[in-house]
């Protein structure tokens, strides 16, 4: 039997809870993190349920991941944490802080192009979980190694992951509405382009990953502007 329910919820984060001690149960957590992480990236949001997470795994009784996760809101949390490890990238050999600030911030836009059903959970999941931790802990350190203290750490901290953040949203919002279409995404351009008033070969090349104008050019473009725009200031 599962644990009660006001222990499975505490505090509303998975991460502020002990894990379940083990049990002779075959399937571990990460076990779990992982099918689910599959399950999202072929299907995203809508195709996740604790059912079909079962079904992945080869077990017919879904209680039996309720031992190692106490619902489906924890699942995602642990889900969009554990995509976050992909992002944690060296960045010693880049360069200069803000060279190497542009290589962890592709990462993680990257990881978020990679997988974005994570993105539409990033208003509701708070960054809590380890590797979460561990990407800020690396831009602390690269802007603090740059003389940056105080609020302005703070502030340069927030405006980098703001920046990767809000792209990987703005794009991700893009991938979700032509998906919801049915089209492909030449059709679609084709189509939309006629209703907003671009040419379709532009909305193409906006959209398209592969193109010189598309989303990774454009997003390691504006961050390299606002890593130019900052600067250490001295706290008055």
């Amino acid at each position: 039997m599962a644990r009660e329910a006001d222990a499975k919820t505490i505090l509303g984060s998975v991460w502020l809870r002990a894990e379940p001690e083990s049990t002779k149960a075959p399937l571990t957590r990460q076990d779990i993190v992982d099918a689910a992480i599959q399950l999202l990236d072929k299907e995203g949001l809508d195709g996740l349920s604790m059912r079909r997470v079962a079904v992945e795994l080869g077990t017919a009784a879904t209680s039996a991941l309720y031992w190692r996760v106490a619902n489906k809101n924890d699942l995602l949390e642990l889900a969009v944490d554990e995509i976050l490890a992909e992002a944690l990238v060296p960045t010693e050999d880049a360069g200069d802080w803000r060279d190497q600030l542009g290589v962890l911030g592709l990462a993680a836009y990257e990881v978020f192009a990679r997988h974005p059903w994570a993105t539409q959970l990033l208003a509701s999941h708070a960054g809590l979980g380890p590797n979460y931790q561990s990407f800020t802990e690396q831009l602390v350190e690269i802007l603090a190694g740059a003389g940056f203290k105080g609020v302005h750490l703070d502030a340069a901290v927030s405006a980098v992951f703001h920046y990767v953040i809000g792209a990987a949203v703005t794009d991700a919002a893009w991938h979700t509405t032509i998906q919801r279409s049915g089209l492909a995404d030449q059709q679609w351009a084709e189509a939309a382009g006629d209703h907003l008033g671009i040419a379709p070969a532009t909305l193409s090349a906006y959209l398209s990953a592969d193109a010189p104008t598309g989303p990774a050019t454009r997003f390691s473009t504006g961050l390299r502007v606002i890593l130019v725009g900052l600067r250490p200031r001295r706290l008055s």
